[in-house]
C-alpha cells in the first residue's frame, strides 16, 4: 500500500505542476518556486507531515517535501536557538540534500562532455 500512496500523491503532486504548465502562463521556474513556498507554508501549520507519513517518498521527494523540511528546520532552530534559528535553521536542515546535489552535479560534469546545441 505505501507504493500506491506514494505514486498517486507524487504523481498528483507532479500532475498539478504539468496542468500549471499547460494551463497558465507560468513560467516553470514560478511553478517551481510556488511549490517550494506552499511546503514551506504547508510544513510550517503542521499540514504536511501527515501527507509524508501517508506518502513516505511520493511527498518527501518533490519540492513541497523540500519546503516542508526548510519549515520543520527552522521551528526545531527557533526552539533550540531563539531568534538566529530563523536564519540557521533552513540552512541546516537542508545541508544534506543541497550538498549531496552540488557534489553529484560536480560529478557528473567530470565526466560528461559538453556539446553545443545547434
Amino acid at each position: 500500500m505505501e507504493y500506491l500512496w506514494a505514486f498517486l500523491v507524487g504523481g498528483a503532486i507532479c500532475g498539478i505542476g504539468q496542468l500549471l504548465i499547460d494551463f497558465t502562463r507560468l513560467t516553470p521556474a514560478r511553478i517551481l518556486t510556488s511549490y517550494v513556498v506552499a511546503g514551506v507554508i504547508l510544513g510550517a501549520f503542521g499540514l504536511y507531515r501527515p501527507l509524508i507519513d501517508i506518502a513516505g517518498a511520493g511527498a518527501s521527494v518533490p519540492l513541497t517535501g523540500f519546503g516542508s523540511l526548510i519549515a520543520d528546520g527552522v521551528k526545531s532552530a527557533v526552539k533550540s536557538d531563539g531568534f538566529m534559528g530563523v536564519l540557521t535553521g533552513g540552512l541546516t536542515a537542508g545541508a544534506a540534500g543541497i550538498t549531496t546535489a552540488l557534489i553529484l552535479g560536480l560529478t557528473a560534469s567530470l565526466f560528461a562532455k559538453s556539446t553545443a546545441k545547434s
